[in-house]
């Protein structure tokens, strides 16, 4: 009996070995050479051998390949570079043993040549680049996919066949697709597959499709420029044709473009989209072209971290161990308002950090480099103080019966993920109430009590408007809610205004409601380990529940927040006087009597901010006092009653106070 075991290693890391003194498949050749194994083919990154014996011989010769993987090579994951085909040799005359000498002499004579090692040093280099990108592996695929093949056809002559394929990239803003389209570009130069134009990457996006209206305008113009001797890669972002592409207007525009290639290799671009999505838009492009998709997911939070450590290292800083908590949530603050931009973000906190530690050196004569606790804690808008959640807790004006009701669902929550029943409880909350009534506040100091109590592993928390988990496109909108999610885990994610994400009709252009069921999918499959607090006005939030009893019923912990009183908006106001600046006693006797003149329907009505409404009141007061202490050319200033009563009597402050006078004040 025959057996064959077709050995292929991965070609990117084949190519980083090219200076050994004995190549990978050179090295297995002579190790495995014996009388009951012969040799039927060899490349550079791929070896064929005929064993003698059953098939248990030919899974000892298997397991013999990898040990010897594994000694010569240490550190490699070898089950990442192997790939090992074992099958039975039925016609045992036809299979013949090629010359050892003979092979290696031609391998060796190949690599010699100067045209070839010139390509090799060239596609090394561009490997080397690849396989330090963060993330995108089904891009490090293709580039490897793209080196492996590309001898072949350069040996066949059948470069056309590769540059009548195209590609959709599903990616994120600001996730580097302008780097990716320049590496493609580089391989496509460095393989000798294609003979690049000199600027070999353009990018066009297509407009919407609006009566009277070209959209197409720019590519048609743009590949009627090709170059028959000399390749682009031509990016087209397709995002706003997104569940068009099988229009009779956008069939024309594919029809212009396979009359063109061989000029432009193209890649389709569209946001990070869920897999059926790409694959009807893969199956509608593949009517007239040759597709491949490669998808781009968003970073992961150790990708993030990775890409700020290389960042900052770039402009000779280092970050000390303690120092990366807050960093990182520098860059969490920056995904929480629904704009996050990816690797562009990640640099622009980076340079963020290095110039405020260079600022802090200058004011301090040192020449330090290595980014501290400090330096990153500076950078954080909601750095927490050292209180307790509990003293926090206690800490806020008002809301007493916000504060008990609070404290008896921790205690109900502690109580039940004590008891030994497998199952930790459901922690997700519905916070309703009037804006300014201190749901935010809350939901934090709620994240930090269940850390310190054990009860969430990491105790961050984000936010986000409604709104933000819906996409522009079909297909974006659950990945990205996904995506939030997962940042989330062992955290709170407090979602305001979420009411926003039902409109209470059946609009399918609406992603709300696909936003709700990503949501659902995440709170049940991750109760344990994420709260999800969503807020808002309280009829509203009692719609978006009726409309959605699933959601109702995975948020079983319910607190209201009643408007401020008037004394307690007084308060407010004088606490952050305190905080910040000295003042004259007679302001708090001003603002006192304008807080207790508010008039009912003032304080009542729906879009009354309360304490929002009180810290818009101070900072203007501080404005004034700003003002006045300049124009006296004072350095220090103080808070006064004339800087109060200039501040409350501006437009947007004077429509609150009462017509009539109040009896006993």
């Amino acid at each position: 009996m025959m057996q064959k075991i077709v050995v292929e290693l991965e070609g990117v890391w084949v190519l980083k070995h090219r200076e050994d003194e004995e190549l990978p498949i050179a090295k297995l050749r002579s190790l495995l050479q014996s009388d009951d194994v012969a040799v039927e083919n060899a490349s550079l990154t791929s070896l064929t051998l005929l064993v003698k014996g059953e098939m248990q011989d030919a899974d000892r010769i298997a397991d013999h390949i990898k040990t010897v993987l594994a000694t010569h090579y240490p550190g490699e994951k070898i089950e990442e570079i192997l790939n090992l085909e074992i099958t039975q040799v039925e016609d045992e005359a036809n299979s013949g043993a090629i010359d050892y000498d003979t092979l290696l002499e031609s391998i060796r004579s190949e690599l010699l040549g100067e045209d070839e090692k010139e390509r090799m040093d060239d596609v090394s280099k561009v490997s080397e680049i690849v396989s330090e990108l963060v993330g995108a592996s089904e891009f490090k695929s293709l580039i490897g996919e793209i080196i492996k093949i590309a001898p072949q056809l350069i040996a066949d002559k059948t470069q056309a066949v590769f540059k009548g394929r195209s590609y959709i990239f599903s990616i994120g803003d600001g996730y580097g697709l302008t780097t990716y389209l320049d590496l493609l570009a580089q391989t496509l130069s460095a393989t000798k597959l294609c003979s690049m134009h000199p600027y070999p990457v353009l990018e066009e996006k297509l407009a919407p499709h609006k009566e009277g209206t070209e959209p197409f305008e720019g590519v048609m113009r743009t590949l009627q420029n090709g170059d028959k001797n000399k390749v682009r890669v031509l990016c087209i972002d397709i995002s706003e044709w997104l569940g068009k592409t099988d229009s009779h207007q956008f069939k024309l525009l594919l029809r212009a473009i396979e009359k063109t290639m061989g000029e432009f290799i193209i890649v389709f671009r569209v946001p990070f989209l869920e897999k059926d999505v790409l694959a009807d838009l893969s199956f509608s492009l593949n009517d007239l072209l040759s597709v491949k998709t490669i998808s781009f997911p968003p970073f992961t939070r150790e990708d993030l971290k990775i890409c700020a450590e290389r960042e900052l290292k770039s402009y000779g800083f280092t970050v000390s161990k303690n120092a990366w908590e807050f960093l990182l949530a520098r860059i969490m603050e920056e995904k929480g308002d629904g704009k996050f931009y990816g690797l562009n973000t990640v640099k622009k906190v980076a340079r963020e950090l290095v110039y405020n530690k260079q600022l802090d050196n200058a004011g301090k004569k040192k020449a330090g480099h290595t980014i501290n606790c400090g330096d990153t804690r500076a950078l954080c808008s909601n750095v927490e103080d050292t209180l307790s959640g509990m003293e926090q807790l206690n800490r806020l004006v008002g809301n007493e019966q916000v504060k008990k009701k609070v404290e008896e669902l921790i205690a109900q929550i502690e109580l039940s993920a004590r008891q030994n029943t497998g199952e930790r409880p459901c922690i997700h909350m519905r916070f309703v109430g009037n804006p300014g009534t201190g749901k935010t506040t809350v939901a934090r100091i709620i994240g930090k009590i269940l850390k310190e109590k054990g009860l969430l592993r990491v105790g961050n928390f984000y936010e986000y408007a409604g709104r933000d988990f819906c996409g522009r496109y079909i297909g974006e909108t659950a990945p990205k809610t996904a995506s939030i999610c997962r940042d989330a885990y062992g955290s709170v994610l407090f979602i305001d205004e979420a009411y926003s994400l039902y409109r209470g009709d059946d609009n399918d252009r609406d992603y709300g409601r696909e936003a709700i069921d990503t949501l659902i999918a995440e709170m049940e499959n991750h109760r344990s380990d994420l709260v999800v607090i969503m807020a808002g006005y309280t009829d509203d939030m009692e719609k978006l529940m009726r409309g959605n009893q699933g959601l109702a019923s995975r948020m079983p912990y319910t607190i209201e927040f009643p408007n401020f009183t008037r004394e307690q908006l007084y308060e407010i106001y004088v606490s952050m006087v305190k905080a910040r600046f000295k003042y004259d006693e007679k302001l708090f006797d001003a603002a006192h009597e304008y807080f207790l003149s508010l008039s009912d329907e003032t304080i009542n009505a729906k879009e009354f901010s309360n304490a929002r409404f009180v810290r818009n009141l101070f900072e203007r007061t501080w404005a004034k006092a700003a003002m006045r202490s300049q124009l006296a050319n004072k350095t220090e200033m103080i808070l006064t009653k004339d800087d109060f009563v200039r501040a409350s009597g501006e437009k947007e402050f004077t429509f609150n106070i009462q017509k009539k006078s109040r009896i006993g004040f």
